[in-house]
């Protein structure tokens, strides 16, 4: 392996951060900048940030939250699978497709327990 090999990477890279860089700073020169009390108060976590601490709160608001990340993981780990298909083999299919099975399991669970609805 050569260096060179990775040049369209750090070239890519490096556009990126500068269009990134460039399009934070023309936001920033450009937008508008008026501020108000409303917009300055702390947002935490989708309530209202004047009520008691001590506040009862839909529980469901974190459940939907922690299946979000749970389930974004699980399809996270089928990129190498999909990106290795022609190398793994009948067993690396057949693996996948289990993992793919449990995780349909899993969504329809869920789904018919309610963790999905919001009211």
């Amino acid at each position: 392996m050569q260096v060179a090999e990775y040049f369209p990477v750090l070239l890519f890279i490096i556009v990126a951060l500068g269009l990134g860089a460039l399009l934070i700073c023309l936001g920033a020169i450009l937008g508008p900048n008026r501020p108000d009390p409303e917009k300055n108060s702390p947002f935490e976590c989708g309530f209202e940030a004047f009520e008691d601490a001590r506040m009862k709160f839909d529980v469901r608001y974190y459940l939907v939250a922690i299946l979000f990340i749970l389930f974004d993981l699980e399809i996270a780990f089928l990129f190498p699978w999909a990106i290795a298909n022609s190398h793994v083999g009948m067993v690396g299919f057949w693996t996948a497709m289990v993992f793919i099975a449990i995780l349909t399991v899993g969504f329809a669970f869920e789904w018919k327990k309610g963790a999905l609805e919001w009211d």
